[in-house]
Protein backbone atom coordinates (compact mmCIF):
# COMPACT_ATOMS: atom_id res chain seq x y z
CA UNK A 1 0.00 0.00 0.00
CA UNK A 2 1.25 3.54 -0.73
CA UNK A 3 -0.22 4.37 2.67
CA UNK A 4 0.65 1.91 5.44
CA UNK A 5 -2.14 0.13 7.28
CA UNK A 6 -2.02 1.25 10.89
CA UNK A 7 -3.75 -0.66 13.67
CA UNK A 8 -4.36 0.61 17.19
CA UNK A 9 -6.83 0.74 20.06
CA UNK A 10 -8.90 3.92 20.21
CA UNK A 11 -10.81 5.05 23.31
CA UNK A 12 -14.45 5.87 22.62
CA UNK A 13 -17.70 5.88 24.58
CA UNK A 14 -16.15 4.29 27.65
CA UNK A 15 -14.39 1.42 25.90
CA UNK A 16 -11.61 0.70 23.42
CA UNK A 17 -12.12 -0.25 19.80
CA UNK A 18 -9.46 -1.78 17.62
CA UNK A 19 -9.24 0.31 14.43
CA UNK A 20 -7.44 -0.27 11.14
CA UNK A 21 -6.50 3.09 9.64
CA UNK A 22 -5.16 4.06 6.24
CA UNK A 23 -4.70 7.14 4.09
CA UNK A 24 -3.39 10.69 4.46
CA UNK A 25 -3.77 12.22 7.91
CA UNK A 26 -5.32 15.37 6.45
CA UNK A 27 -7.78 13.60 4.18
CA UNK A 28 -11.56 13.73 4.75
CA UNK A 29 -12.58 11.06 7.24
CA UNK A 30 -14.42 7.95 6.07
CA UNK A 31 -15.54 5.37 8.64
CA UNK A 32 -16.23 1.82 7.43
CA UNK A 33 -18.55 -0.30 9.61
CA UNK A 34 -18.62 -4.07 9.14
CA UNK A 35 -21.46 -6.45 9.99
CA UNK A 36 -21.94 -9.99 11.28
CA UNK A 37 -19.88 -12.19 11.40
CA UNK A 38 -17.01 -10.05 10.12
CA UNK A 39 -14.49 -7.51 11.45
CA UNK A 40 -12.43 -4.69 9.96
CA UNK A 41 -10.99 -7.13 7.40
CA UNK A 42 -14.35 -7.06 5.61
CA UNK A 43 -13.19 -3.78 4.02
CA UNK A 44 -9.78 -4.96 2.83
CA UNK A 45 -10.79 -4.38 -0.83
CA UNK A 46 -11.95 -0.82 -0.10
CA UNK A 47 -9.33 0.52 2.31
CA UNK A 48 -6.49 1.02 -0.15
CA UNK A 49 -8.71 2.37 -2.93
CA UNK A 50 -10.27 5.00 -0.68
CA UNK A 51 -6.90 5.92 0.81
CA UNK A 52 -5.34 6.32 -2.65
CA UNK A 53 -8.20 8.68 -3.51
CA UNK A 54 -7.13 10.95 -0.66
CA UNK A 55 -9.41 9.87 2.17
CA UNK A 56 -8.43 9.10 5.74
CA UNK A 57 -10.12 5.75 6.31
CA UNK A 58 -10.93 4.21 9.69
CA UNK A 59 -12.29 0.65 9.81
CA UNK A 60 -13.02 -0.40 13.39
CA UNK A 61 -13.78 -3.76 14.85
CA UNK A 62 -17.14 -2.77 16.27
CA UNK A 63 -17.75 -3.44 19.97
CA UNK A 64 -17.79 -7.13 20.77
CA UNK A 65 -15.80 -8.10 17.68
CA UNK A 66 -12.25 -9.37 17.21
CA UNK A 67 -9.79 -7.19 19.20
CA UNK A 68 -12.26 -4.56 20.47
CA UNK A 69 -13.69 -4.52 24.00
CA UNK A 70 -16.53 -6.94 24.69
CA UNK A 71 -19.02 -5.82 27.36
CA UNK A 72 -20.95 -8.77 28.79
CA UNK A 73 -24.42 -7.22 29.21
CA UNK A 74 -26.89 -7.47 26.35
CA UNK A 75 -27.97 -3.90 27.05
CA UNK A 76 -24.46 -2.76 26.08
CA UNK A 77 -25.31 -3.57 22.45
CA UNK A 78 -28.36 -1.36 21.97
CA UNK A 79 -28.21 0.75 18.83
CA UNK A 80 -27.68 4.00 20.72
CA UNK A 81 -24.43 2.67 22.22
CA UNK A 82 -23.23 1.31 18.90
CA UNK A 83 -23.82 4.70 17.27
CA UNK A 84 -22.15 6.54 20.16
CA UNK A 85 -19.03 4.43 19.57
CA UNK A 86 -18.77 5.83 16.05
CA UNK A 87 -19.34 9.42 17.17
CA UNK A 88 -16.50 8.90 19.65
CA UNK A 89 -14.25 7.68 16.85
CA UNK A 90 -15.03 10.78 14.81
CA UNK A 91 -14.06 12.86 17.86
CA UNK A 92 -10.87 10.82 18.32
CA UNK A 93 -9.94 11.52 14.70
CA UNK A 94 -10.22 15.24 15.45
CA UNK A 95 -13.08 15.71 13.01
CA UNK A 96 -16.47 17.34 13.23
CA UNK A 97 -18.06 15.10 10.60
CA UNK A 98 -17.34 11.94 8.66
CA UNK A 99 -18.73 9.91 5.81
CA UNK A 100 -20.01 6.62 7.22
CA UNK A 101 -20.20 3.50 5.07
CA UNK A 102 -21.84 0.42 6.54
CA UNK A 103 -22.61 -3.14 5.54
CA UNK A 104 -25.06 -5.49 7.25
CA UNK A 105 -25.18 -4.53 10.97
CA UNK A 106 -22.76 -1.70 10.19
CA UNK A 107 -25.37 -0.33 7.80
CA UNK A 108 -27.98 -0.42 10.59
CA UNK A 109 -25.63 1.71 12.70
CA UNK A 110 -25.10 4.03 9.73
CA UNK A 111 -28.88 4.47 9.30
CA UNK A 112 -29.21 5.35 12.99
CA UNK A 113 -26.35 7.85 12.84
CA UNK A 114 -27.73 9.51 9.73
CA UNK A 115 -31.16 9.94 11.31
CA UNK A 116 -30.07 10.97 14.80
CA UNK A 117 -26.70 12.67 14.30
CA UNK A 118 -26.88 14.56 10.99
CA UNK A 119 -24.48 17.15 12.38
CA UNK A 120 -21.76 14.51 12.73
CA UNK A 121 -22.38 12.50 9.56
CA UNK A 122 -22.07 14.31 6.24
CA UNK A 123 -23.42 11.42 4.16
CA UNK A 124 -23.86 7.66 4.42
CA UNK A 125 -23.47 4.71 2.08
CA UNK A 126 -25.57 1.67 2.90
CA UNK A 127 -24.75 -1.85 1.73
CA UNK A 128 -27.46 -4.51 1.96
CA UNK A 129 -29.51 -3.50 4.98
CA UNK A 130 -32.81 -1.59 4.74
CA UNK A 131 -33.91 1.30 6.87
CA UNK A 132 -34.81 -0.17 10.31
CA UNK A 133 -38.48 0.75 9.97
CA UNK A 134 -38.68 -1.01 6.63
CA UNK A 135 -37.13 -4.15 8.10
CA UNK A 136 -39.40 -4.06 11.15
CA UNK A 137 -42.47 -3.80 8.94
CA UNK A 138 -41.24 -6.61 6.69
CA UNK A 139 -40.77 -8.94 9.65
CA UNK A 140 -44.38 -8.34 10.64
CA UNK A 141 -46.04 -8.38 7.22
CA UNK A 142 -43.90 -10.44 4.85
CA UNK A 143 -43.72 -14.17 5.63
CA UNK A 144 -40.92 -14.56 3.09
CA UNK A 145 -38.72 -12.14 4.99
CA UNK A 146 -39.62 -13.79 8.28
CA UNK A 147 -38.33 -17.09 6.92
CA UNK A 148 -35.13 -15.49 5.68
CA UNK A 149 -34.54 -14.03 9.17
CA UNK A 150 -34.95 -17.33 11.08
CA UNK A 151 -31.46 -17.03 12.60
CA UNK A 152 -32.43 -13.76 14.34
CA UNK A 153 -34.92 -15.70 16.43
CA UNK A 154 -32.50 -18.59 17.02
CA UNK A 155 -29.97 -16.08 18.39
CA UNK A 156 -32.42 -15.04 21.11
CA UNK A 157 -31.80 -18.33 22.95
CA UNK A 158 -29.30 -18.19 25.84
CA UNK A 159 -25.83 -19.84 25.40
CA UNK A 160 -27.01 -22.44 22.84
CA UNK A 161 -26.28 -20.36 19.71
CA UNK A 162 -22.72 -19.70 20.87
CA UNK A 163 -22.19 -23.40 21.56
CA UNK A 164 -23.55 -24.54 18.20
CA UNK A 165 -21.71 -21.90 16.18
CA UNK A 166 -18.38 -23.16 17.56
CA UNK A 167 -18.97 -26.78 16.52
CA UNK A 168 -16.86 -28.31 13.75
CA UNK A 169 -14.46 -25.38 13.55
CA UNK A 170 -17.11 -22.69 13.32
CA UNK A 171 -19.05 -24.48 10.59
CA UNK A 172 -22.17 -22.32 11.08
CA UNK A 173 -20.23 -19.05 10.73
CA UNK A 174 -18.18 -20.34 7.80
CA UNK A 175 -21.37 -21.45 6.08
CA UNK A 176 -22.92 -18.01 6.66
CA UNK A 177 -20.14 -16.62 4.49
CA UNK A 178 -19.32 -19.32 1.94
CA UNK A 179 -22.76 -20.88 1.67
CA UNK A 180 -24.48 -17.61 0.73
CA UNK A 181 -21.84 -16.03 -1.52
CA UNK A 182 -20.50 -16.55 -5.00
CA UNK A 183 -18.02 -19.41 -5.17
CA UNK A 184 -14.46 -18.24 -4.44
CA UNK A 185 -15.52 -15.06 -2.65
CA UNK A 186 -14.02 -16.16 0.67
CA UNK A 187 -10.73 -18.02 0.35
CA UNK A 188 -9.36 -20.51 2.85
CA UNK A 189 -6.89 -17.84 3.97
CA UNK A 190 -9.76 -15.39 4.52
CA UNK A 191 -11.67 -17.92 6.61
CA UNK A 192 -8.58 -18.64 8.69
CA UNK A 193 -8.46 -14.95 9.64
CA UNK A 194 -12.16 -14.97 10.47
CA UNK A 195 -11.75 -18.03 12.67
CA UNK A 196 -9.05 -16.26 14.68
CA UNK A 197 -11.40 -13.29 15.18
CA UNK A 198 -14.33 -15.53 16.20
CA UNK A 199 -12.13 -17.36 18.70
CA UNK A 200 -11.22 -14.22 20.66
CA UNK A 201 -12.43 -14.63 24.28
CA UNK A 202 -16.09 -13.60 24.53
CA UNK A 203 -16.31 -12.59 20.88
CA UNK A 204 -19.08 -14.88 19.63
CA UNK A 205 -21.24 -14.19 22.69
CA UNK A 206 -20.83 -10.45 22.13
CA UNK A 207 -21.47 -10.70 18.39
CA UNK A 208 -24.73 -12.57 19.00
CA UNK A 209 -25.66 -10.07 21.72
CA UNK A 210 -26.19 -7.50 18.94
CA UNK A 211 -29.20 -9.57 17.86
CA UNK A 212 -30.41 -10.09 21.41
CA UNK A 213 -30.29 -6.37 22.10
CA UNK A 214 -32.12 -5.62 18.85
CA UNK A 215 -35.00 -7.86 19.92
CA UNK A 216 -35.14 -6.87 23.60
CA UNK A 217 -34.89 -3.16 22.88
CA UNK A 218 -36.65 -3.12 19.52
CA UNK A 219 -38.19 0.28 20.18
CA UNK A 220 -34.73 1.84 19.98
CA UNK A 221 -34.29 0.67 16.40
CA UNK A 222 -37.88 1.59 15.60
CA UNK A 223 -37.16 5.22 16.49
CA UNK A 224 -34.80 5.60 13.55
CA UNK A 225 -36.50 8.34 11.60
CA UNK A 226 -36.19 10.20 8.36
CA UNK A 227 -32.71 10.81 6.95
CA UNK A 228 -31.84 14.26 5.66
CA UNK A 229 -28.18 13.70 4.71
CA UNK A 230 -27.36 12.22 1.29
CA UNK A 231 -27.66 8.44 1.13
CA UNK A 232 -26.24 5.99 -1.40
CA UNK A 233 -27.71 2.47 -1.19
CA UNK A 234 -25.76 -0.33 -2.89
CA UNK A 235 -27.62 -3.63 -2.87
CA UNK A 236 -26.57 -7.10 -3.94
CA UNK A 237 -29.85 -8.35 -5.34
CA UNK A 238 -29.08 -12.04 -4.69
CA UNK A 239 -29.12 -11.54 -0.94
CA UNK A 240 -29.96 -14.77 0.93
CA UNK A 241 -31.04 -12.86 4.04
CA UNK A 242 -32.99 -9.82 2.86
CA UNK A 243 -35.61 -9.35 0.17
CA UNK A 244 -34.70 -7.19 -2.82
CA UNK A 245 -37.63 -4.77 -2.51
CA UNK A 246 -36.55 -3.64 0.97
CA UNK A 247 -33.89 -1.47 -0.63
CA UNK A 248 -36.44 0.35 -2.79
CA UNK A 249 -38.80 0.80 0.16
CA UNK A 250 -36.01 2.41 2.18
CA UNK A 251 -35.85 5.34 -0.24
CA UNK A 252 -39.15 6.61 1.18
CA UNK A 253 -37.32 7.48 4.43
CA UNK A 254 -34.65 9.59 2.72
CA UNK A 255 -34.67 13.18 1.47
CA UNK A 256 -31.79 12.60 -0.94
CA UNK A 257 -30.98 9.02 -1.90
CA UNK A 258 -29.86 6.86 -4.82
CA UNK A 259 -30.14 3.09 -5.14
CA UNK A 260 -28.03 0.79 -7.26
CA UNK A 261 -28.68 -2.94 -7.55
CA UNK A 262 -25.73 -5.17 -8.40
CA UNK A 263 -25.80 -8.86 -9.45
CA UNK A 264 -24.19 -9.99 -6.21
CA UNK A 265 -25.04 -11.65 -2.93
CA UNK A 266 -25.32 -10.10 0.52
CA UNK A 267 -21.51 -9.85 0.48
CA UNK A 268 -21.55 -7.29 -2.30
CA UNK A 269 -18.29 -5.44 -1.46
CA UNK A 270 -16.42 -8.77 -1.49
CA UNK A 271 -17.89 -10.09 -4.74
CA UNK A 272 -17.89 -6.92 -6.80
CA UNK A 273 -15.24 -4.68 -5.22
CA UNK A 274 -14.42 -2.72 -8.38
CA UNK A 275 -18.06 -1.78 -8.99
CA UNK A 276 -18.70 -0.98 -5.32
CA UNK A 277 -15.53 1.11 -5.08
CA UNK A 278 -16.47 3.08 -8.19
CA UNK A 279 -19.92 3.83 -6.77
CA UNK A 280 -18.45 4.87 -3.44
CA UNK A 281 -15.84 7.13 -5.00
CA UNK A 282 -18.46 8.80 -7.18
CA UNK A 283 -20.62 9.36 -4.10
CA UNK A 284 -17.70 10.85 -2.18
CA UNK A 285 -16.73 13.05 -5.13
CA UNK A 286 -20.18 14.66 -5.05
CA UNK A 287 -19.49 15.74 -1.48
CA UNK A 288 -16.21 17.40 -2.45
CA UNK A 289 -17.90 19.19 -5.32
CA UNK A 290 -20.61 20.49 -2.97
CA UNK A 291 -18.00 21.75 -0.54
CA UNK A 292 -16.13 23.64 -3.25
Amino acid sequence: MPYPLEQSLIATNGLRLHVARCGPETGPLVVLLHGFPEFWYAWRKQLEVLADAGYRVWAPDQRGYNLSDKPRRVRSYVIDELAADVVGLIDAAGCETAVVIGHDWGAAVAWHLAAHCPGRVSRVAILNVPHPRVLGRALLRKPGQLLKSWYVFFFQLPWLPEALVKLRRWRFARQALRGTSRRGTFSSADLARYEVAWAQPGAMRSMINWYRAAARFASRLGKTGRVSVPVRIIWGERDAFLRRELAQESLAYCDDAELTYLPASHWVQHEMPAEVNELLLRFLKHQQQEQT
